[in-house]
């Protein structure tokens, strides 16, 4: 199920789950075949798999949740599918730590932004690049970091592998 789901393959999809296959079985590289479609951004079968009774927090795989891994590929109409179903925004876990800092790492403005102003905590601190800031600064999106400026982000706040958001620019040559 979750090989069909990553390739975005509804039809096959479809038939898996009507021979009675298990739409949450946890596992794998994706953790669930709800992620590895929100992976790769393929809202059919992602609303398919919601549809059918797939949990939308099921975690596991590589990046912890549906919702992180849609939002580090900046899949953003599957991130607002996501978040309307119930995806916590705020849960933490994965190594990105939180929706936010999974989004900066992918680099997506329009999905930092809807993130931000469905709730998202612009401080937030977990994972190994301690806050969205760092990772935004870390990976030079230059944009996102002055979104999360303007939206309250601590400047001096410390955490993760590289201290801080200055630390982290400054590590990757920034």
């Amino acid at each position: 199920l979750q090989a069909a789901s990553v390739g975005g393959h509804e039809s096959v999809v479809r038939l898996l789950l009507n021979k009675g296959a298990n739409i949450n079985v946890d596992g794998g590289m994706f953790g669930s075949a709800l992620q590895a479609a929100s992976v790769n951004g393929h809202e059919t079968v992602v609303q398919l798999l919601l549809d059918r009774g797939a949990e939308v927090e099921v975690g596991g795989g590589v990046f912890g949740s549906a919702l992180r891994a849609a939002s580090v590929c900046g899949h953003e109409s599957v991130v607002g599918l996501l978040l309307d179903r119930g995806a916590k925004l705020n849960k933490q876990g994965g190594k990105y730590g939180s929706t936010l800092q999974a989004a900066c790492k992918g680099g997506d403005e329009s999905v930092v932004r809807l993130l931000l102003d469905r709730g998202a905590e612009v401080n937030a601190q977990g994972g190994q690049y301690g806050s969205a800031l760092q990772v935004a600064s870390l990976n030079s999106h230059q944009m996102i970091v002055q979104l999360l400026l303007d939206r309250g982000a601590e400047v001096n706040a410390e955490g993760g592998e590289h201290g801080s958001a200055l630390q982290a620019a400054s590590f990757a040559g920034h």
